[in-house]
């Protein structure tokens, strides 16, 4: 199992988890994000869906490996747009 990754949670993510920091364990982006969904239930879930995750900055996949110094970051979908 990989370290305590930080995890930032923002807008949905973070009211349906209750928290915007975390440090959950994970060797990848997928099992770090298992664990979340475990930790903060179906509300954080669903909202899980329509994220995406970014570690460190960058657009990563499920399977990308995870350390104690990476963080990964849930972001919703921005609504709204330019007029």
């Amino acid at each position: 199992m990989g370290g305590l990754a930080v995890v930032r949670l923002f807008a949905g993510a973070r009211d349906a988890a209750g928290t915007g920091r975390d440090e959950i364990s994970g060797a990848t982006v997928a099992a770090v994000l298992q664990s979340a969904r475990v930790r903060y239930g179906p509300s954080f879930a669903e909202v899980l869906e329509h994220c995406q995750v970014w570690r460190n900055g960058e657009p990563c996949e499920p399977g990308d490996a995870v350390t104690a110094t990476d963080e990964v970051a849930v972001l919703p979908p921005v609504s709204g747009g330019a007029r």
